[in-house]
């Protein structure tokens, strides 16, 4: 169940956002067709909008690769080109906290804020026990419920620039194709691996919504915030777990120390079983910019094609379109 403080949040922006819904702020070049500019938090929700938008907005990310949005402080540049922007979009679920003040003063300025998953029903959203008030931020793991998310973009944008609906619709229906192929291919690689296997620990626990998705039982030494500590019961209990269980394979993420990781090999070694690391995934952030990778649908091509490959499934030597560098 989604917080009410999470409410709240999107309420607020969602008020502040509507104060002055007809203008446009920051005009871009002149000629018959307006020329957006959207401001966007993490690279996912960049990637949308890229799609999204097409040539009709100007699109500037604030969060680049190997960049961790729980632990991230906007610079005053950042501040600058929030201030500036037609559009703002961001995941929201509180992912980017140490931005919410930022996101907030922007939106009370009377520049059209939204946060991508608010569209996402509140039975949906996962609020862990030990962490109650915080809801999993982390919606992009189901490619389902990140079809979401495309639909808030494309709608939101479609407001600001209502002469460029019908592209942004025609650019969201081909992002959502791609979706739903990417959703085909994550459910028959993931199930070929067997059902004893499907076991996935990692590094912080992001990825609680893709195992509900694909039926994978999932891990995570730290919590759903990287600001949460791991302490040495935390280590102690899923070494055992691999040690119990046969588990062979652990996976490091792109945003996350691997020292945690580094720990459970080395004590489910001292009790006798051999665990490698099956590969680095991408959590919170996606690849580097201008490769496959560095785009949603490489993302999680990659992730889905390492841990299936990694736990004994069938996988296509280069991923879902053989796109992958390896």
């Amino acid at each position: 169940m989604a917080t009410f403080y999470g409410r709240v949040m999107m309420w607020v922006l969602a008020a502040a956002g509507v104060a002055l819904a007809g203008v446009l702020v920051g005009a871009g070049p002149k000629g018959p067709e307006p020329r957006l500019t959207v401001v966007t938090t993490v690279g996912m929700v960049t990637d949308i909008a890229r799609a999204v938008a097409g040539d009709r907005a100007t699109v500037i990310g604030l969060m680049g690769e190997g960049v961790d949005p729980h632990l991230y402080k906007p610079s005053r540049a950042d501040i600058q080109q929030l201030m500036k922007a037609d559009v703002v979009l961001y995941n929201g679920l509180l992912l980017e906290g140490k931005m919410t003040d930022a996101l907030i003063r922007v939106a009370t300025s009377g520049r059209k804020v939204h946060a991508v998953t608010e569209l996402l029903d509140e039975r949906y959203i996962v609020e862990p026990r030990h962490l109650e008030g915080h809801p999993d931020p982390h919606v992009w793991m189901d490619p389902l419920a990140w079809a979401k998310a495309v639909e808030v973009v494309r709608d939101k944008l479609s407001e600001a620039d209502p002469a460029g609906r019908d592209a942004y619709r025609a650019n969201a229906a081909a992002y959502l194709k791609e979706l739903d192929g990417l959703h085909a291919y994550a459910e028959r690689v993931l199930g070929s691996v067997p059902e004893g296997r499907r076991v996935l620990v990692t590094a912080h626990d992001a990825f609680g919504y893709f195992g509900r998705r694909y039926g994978y039982e999932v891990v995570g030494i730290q919590g759903i915030s990287t600001e949460s500590e791991a302490g040495l019961k935390d280590v102690e209990r899923i070494v055992k777990l691999l040690v119990d269980r046969k588990i062979g394979a652990v996976f490091v993420e792109s945003t996350v120390s691997d020292r945690n990781i580094r720990a459970l090999l080395a004590g489910a070694k001292a009790r006798g079983h051999e665990v490698k690391i099956g590969g680095e995934l991408f959590s919170d952030a996606m690849g580097a910019p201008g490769t496959y990778e560095g785009t949603y649908i490489g993302m999680i091509d990659h992730n889905v094609t390492t841990i299936a490959r990694a736990l004994g499934g069938e996988v296509p030597e280069k991923g879902m379109a053989g796109k992958l560098s390896k």
